[in-house]
């Protein structure tokens, strides 16, 4: 075992999620991810910080340019964050408002998800390291121009410190356990990160339906 090694698990408690330049004109760059895959990730993983009531912090940049205005879903499910339309600032972290809208919160632990992957995830989120926070980077809420500059952003964050993940990953690691009554509600987070995940739904309420009205199946009235 490495001795040197410390799960840093997320916590509900302690983590705050950070959705950078989730915006029109960005997204329309993406080529590593399907336009719905990746729409379907990045609003699965808004999703997350709305049902565990996480601070979250919205961020664009150079709205009024060709960069455009942040996805409407994004804000629908989070319309009190703090919202900071940056006026020119590449790397979020050299924004005054946004360093300071994280640090008012108190919490050490950085979910974060941007568009660009190479750019507006990986800057802050180095910077973030830097700064004390552990940072956790969405990679497929997340995206990019190529397959090539995924992975080199990856290999630069991960020797940064940042802990890459996706977002069913984070998902789980905040839900911890099927056994609570907003099971269902998650259960559709995850349809949206793997959309079979549907399939697997409705034959087990279709199970559990035969199971408690004793409805007899055509299999056994043949026999």
């Amino acid at each position: 075992m490495n001795k040197a090694f410390k799960y840093n698990r997320l916590s509900k408690d302690d983590a705050v999620l950070l959705l950078v330049d989730h915006q029109a004109g960005l997204i329309s760059l993406v080529q590593d991810f399907s336009p719905n895959e990746f729409k379907n990730n990045v609003l699965a993983l808004t999703a997350c910080g709305k049902y565990f009531k996480l601070p979250t912090i919205l961020t664009t940049s150079f709205e009024s340019g060709p960069n455009g205005p942040l996805v409407p879903e994004i804000k629908e499910m989070h319309p009190t964050a703090p919202y900071i339309a940056r006026p020119g600032n590449i790397n979020a972290w050299d924004n005054e408002d946004f360093v300071k809208a994280i640090k008012k919160t108190g919490r050490k632990q950085l979910i974060i998800a941007g568009t660009i992957t190479s750019v507006c995830m990986a800057f802050p989120a180095i910077a973030a390291v830097h700064e004390g926070y552990k940072v956790f980077a969405v990679v497929d809420a997340s995206g990019t121009y190529s397959k090539m500059a995924q992975e080199l952003t990856l290999a630069r964050i991960v020797q940064a410190g940042v802990v890459p993940m996706d977002t069913a990953a984070v998902a789980s690691e905040l839900q911890q356990t099927w056994n609570r009554a907003d099971a269902m509600e998650w259960a559709g987070v995850y349809t949206k990160v793997f959309p079979a995940y549907q399939l697997l739904i409705e034959s087990y309420s279709k199970a559990r339906e035969i199971e408690q009205t004793h409805e007899t199946l055509d299999s056994q009235k043949a026999a």
